[in-house]
């Protein structure tokens, strides 16, 4: 098993629909299978950036609260390049 690289995004203090935006742009960077981790104050990426990664094809591995944070990693999808076009 080989390690993976996760890539961070840091969405704090930034409302709807910003973090789902730069949510997207980030992942526009990234290769099928790479790991992005958001981390956000507003609770609205809870549905917010779910919903969009099932639109979009993308993974969500994990979706939680810390500390008054929402940290929510996705697994890049492997359409997200025919999307973006």
């Amino acid at each position: 098993m080989t390690e993976q690289t996760m890539h961070q995004l840091d969405a704090r203090r930034l409302l709807c629909p910003i973090p789902v935006i730069r949510t997207q742009n980030a992942i526009r960077q990234l290769q099928a299978g790479e790991l992005l981790m958001v981390m956000a104050t507003d609770p609205g990426v809870m549905q917010d950036i779910p919903a969009w990664a099932r639109i979009h094809g993308h993974e969500v591995v994990s979706a939680e609260r810390v500390e008054g944070e929402y940290h929510l990693c996705l697994r890049v999808g492997h359409s997200h390049h025919l999307s973006a076009m």
